[in-house]
C-alpha cells in the first residue's frame, strides 16, 4: 500500500471562491489529507481563480459562453477534468447546470453545498425565501450531486437560526460560517473512506444516513 497516496480534489467555481479557500485552510491545516489538483472555472474573470494560483494550485478557466450548448461544455469540461484524475469533485459556487450525462460520467464523486436546508429551497435567494416565508430557520447542506437540481442525497446539514431583523445578507453570513465547517467535515469522512454513495443514499461507515444527512451541532 502506497501510505504517501492523497486523494485528490478537482474544484469548480464561478465567482470569489469563497468555500475554496476553506480548503486550502483546512488542507494547509492537516483537518484534510488530500491535494487540490486544479481549480476550474467556467468565469475567465473569477477571482477565485487568483486566490488558486496564490496558493500554488493549478488553475484554469473555460468559458462556457464560447460553447454553443450545454452539452458541448460538459464535454469538454469531463475531458479536462478527466486529465488531472480527480478522485472528488467539488463544486464551489458553479453555477451552471450540470447535464445528466456529465453527472453519470462523475455519479458518486462529486458534492455541492447548498445554502438551505434541503429540500428546502433549492435554487437561488435562499436567504430571502426563507425569511419571507417566515421560517424560524435555515441553514446549509451538503449534499452529493445528482442530475435533480440541489435533490441529491444530503450528507450533512447546519441549521441557523432566523433572528428578528435579518436581512438576506446579514443571515447570509451566518449561514456561510456554517458552510465552512460542514463542506470540509463532508470531504474530510469522504477521502477517509468513511462516506459514500450507495443506492441513491449517503452512507456514513456503509450505513445510510438520514433523508436529510448528519445533523451537525456546532
Amino acid at each position: 500500500m502506497n501510505t504517501s497516496y492523497k486523494p485528490r480534489l478537482a474544484i469548480l467555481i464561478s465567482g470569489k471562491g469563497s468555500n475554496l479557500q476553506s480548503f486550502i485552510d483546512a488542507i494547509q491545516m492537516n483537518v484534510i489529507d488530500a491535494e487540490i489538483v486544479c481549480v476550474i472555472s467556467n468565469n475567465p474573470d473569477a477571482p477565485g481563480l487568483e486566490k488558486a494560483e496564490a496558493a500554488g494550485i493549478p488553475c484554469q478557466a473555460l468559458d462556457h459562453r464560447q460553447f454553443p450548448d450545454r452539452d458541448s461544455f460538459d464535454v469538454a469540461l469531463a475531458e479536462l477534468l478527466e486529465g488531472y484524475k480527480p478522485n472528488l469533485i467539488l463544486l464551489c459556487g458553479f453555477m451552471r447546470i450540470l447535464t445528466p450525462a456529465f453527472v453519470e460520467r462523475f455519479a458518486g464523486m462529486m458534492m455541492n453545498i447548498h445554502p438551505s436546508l434541503l429540500p428546502k429551497y433549492p435554487g437561488l435567494h435562499t436567504q430571502q425565501r426563507a425569511i419571507e416565508a417566515g421560517d424560524t430557520k435555515t441553514g446549509a447542506t451538503v449534499h452529493f450531486v445528482t442530475s435533480e437540481l440541489d435533490g441529491g442525497p444530503p450528507i450533512i446539514q447546519a441549521e441557523v437560526p432566523i433572528l428578528e431583523g435579518d436581512t438576506a445578507e446579514t443571515l447570509g453570513s451566518r449561514v456561510f460560517e456554517k458552510e465552512n465547517l460542514i463542506y470540509p467535515m463532508a470531504v474530510r469522512w469522504y477521502c477517509q473512506g468513511r462516506l459514500s454513495l450507495s443506492n441513491g443514499r449517503a452512507c456514513l461507515f456503509g450505513r445510510p444516513l438520514p433523508p436529510t444527512g448528519f445533523a451537525f451541532q456546532g
